[in-house]
């Protein structure tokens, strides 16, 4: 599991071959495809196929193939149940999903440029790195290498038993799809300067439940040194994760519901996968994933910033303005989370009414005072921090949708805004542009400011954040102060009790 000690096996190698679709990489050569000035290598194995023994193990590096491989299409999506999203991509579900999408521009051989890497969203248990939301080629087009990646979902990627543990003497490896994250980070440090990028400056940047992986990754011993600066979307931050021991006694039921009692390592890894697949999903806000098994993940983000067990390297966090907007959803969450009585009365006057309070508590609870909890610990260190709010609603949305929900940022990042779940319009176009200028000055010197874009303040300046408006960036301070301070103080001064615990 040694991750950060890479050595960059292919940056001697020559990368003059770029210019006509062509790169070596572990394992061989790539043939791309150049669109909009922009080259692409879709489908990339980063591992081997975690299926048959590899099933539940760490990944393992990528084998050789014979010839040129074409890298035209987008690898398989990892194996989940497919839902209407526009984060799931196009194609059969798989064990066999280890693989990246490169996208560099044309003329970028030997240029050492910023590297900017996607982990996609989906609670854990769906998204793909192939959705035409994540394509990266607007982003590659203002300078940067873009890499979005394929990791284990459900309990293909999160999932502990006693057999399992026993078989792993150096520590369980329960959070699979945590480690292939790491994997693919390993990757680009190998092998990202044959598309042009610099491996020593690699942005890893994720939403929701990809936010929530650049969390832990941040506090991940074995990811040191493998990105340098990060970007949190929607990453919730309370959340903390099941206990090793009662992801095995989930294990166990799972085994005993297929009639396996005394069970080898072996037999669970030979249950089909479709048997996995409907055995039923990972529930994220019951604090199923990922799993603190005391190597990969060792506690909530929360905990991990109090106490400076992450990376200090510069940070964006972030939220939308209305992640999840219906009343019903806010209470039902503010029960699986809990607001503590003897607090919710001042909970309730920081919101003004208790309608304010039950439409907003969802999105306030588990988006944006764990950000800027986040922010003020992260800064208060002396890393660079950039807190934000997105508050973009289109023209052509839905009617009532009186917030941004959860994800309606992306398209925005991306400039994908084809892939919007609904029509957009010439301002959403300008929009994104400027959204996308931040983000990717963020990748290329730490600092999200550029000319012709209202600065934005370091969090730590005061409590200031930018908020994405329909009307353009606006710098101010934290607009919703008071309801945060009050949940804020609602947890422990020193964070044990979380979400999931």
């Amino acid at each position: 599991m040694a991750l950060a000690a890479v050595p960059i096996a292919c940056e001697a190698a020559t990368s003059r071959g770029l210019d006509e679709g062509l790169t070596k990489v572990d394992g061989g050569t790539l043939r791309g495809r150049l669109a909009k000035e922009v080259w692409s290598f879709k489908g990339v194995p980063y591992a081997q196929p975690p299926v048959g023994a590899l099933r539940w193990r760490a990944p393992q590096p990528p084998k050789a193939w014979t010839g040129v491989r074409e890298a035209a299409t987008p690898g398989p999506i990892c194996m989940q149940k497919i839902v209407p999203d526009n984060g799931v991509g196009p194609g059969l579900a798989s064990e066999d999903c280890l693989t990246l999408n490169v996208f560099a521009p044309a003329g970028a051989a030997g240029r050492r440029l910023p590297v900017m890497v996607w982990i996609h969203g989906g609670g854990f248990v769906n998204g793909s790195s192939g959705a035409a939301l994540y394509d990266g080629t607007q982003l590659a087009r203002q300078g940067v290498v873009v890499v979005t990646l394929n990791y284990r979902l459900g309990r293909f990627g999160f999932f502990a038993h006693p057999a399992l543990t026993a078989e792993t003497p150096e520590g369980p490896l329960a959070n699979y799809g945590l480690l292939d994250q790491a994997a693919a980070l390993t990757w680009v440090q190998r092998n990202i300067a044959q598309f042009g990028g610099d491996p020593r400056n690699v942005t890893l940047f994720g939403e929701s439940a990809g936010g929530m992986s650049v969390n832990r990754l941040m506090a991940m011993e074995a990811a040191r040194g493998l990105f340098h600066k990060a970007i949190i979307a929607s990453g919730l931050g309370r959340e903390q994760g099941q206990s090793l021991k009662t992801a095995e006694a989930s294990g166990e039921a799972f085994a005993a519901r297929r009639g396996l009692k005394a069970v080898s390592a072996a037999q669970l890894r030979a249950v089909p996968a479709a048997d996995i697949l409907v055995a039923g999903d990972l529930n994220l806000f019951a604090g199923e994933a990922p799993i603190l098994d005391g190597k990969v993940a060792r506690q909530g983000p929360v905990a991990a910033f109090a106490e400076g067990a992450v990376a200090p390297i510069p940070m964006i966090i972030g939220s939308n303005d209305l992640e999840l907007p219906a009343a019903s959803a806010g209470l039902l969450l503010e029960k699986l989370i809990g607001v503590p009585e003897a607090r919710k009365a001042a909970a309730i006057a920081g919101y003004g009414s208790p309608a304010a309070y039950a439409e907003h508590i969802a999105t306030d609870l588990v988006f944006a005072e764990p950000a800027r909890t986040l922010a003020k610990a992260h800064a208060g260190r002396g890393a660079p921090t950039y807190l934000y709010r997105f508050s973009v609603v289109s023209a052509k949305a839905p009617a009532g949708m009186s917030g941004a929900v959860h994800g309606a940022d992306r398209q925005y990042v991306f400039q994908t805004l084809a892939a919007s779940p609904w029509p957009t319009d010439e301002r959403d176009a300008a929009l994104a542009k400027t959204i996308s200028a931040y983000w990717v000055s963020f990748a290329k010197t730490g600092d999200p400011n550029g000319p012709g874009r209202p600065r934005w303040p370091r969090y730590g300046d005061g409590d200031q954040l930018i908020d994405f408006t329909n009307a353009g960036p606006r710098a101010m301070a934290t607009p919703n102060a008071a309801p945060l301070d009050a949940l804020a103080a609602s947890y422990p001064a020193t964070p044990t009790s979380e979400l999931g615990r």
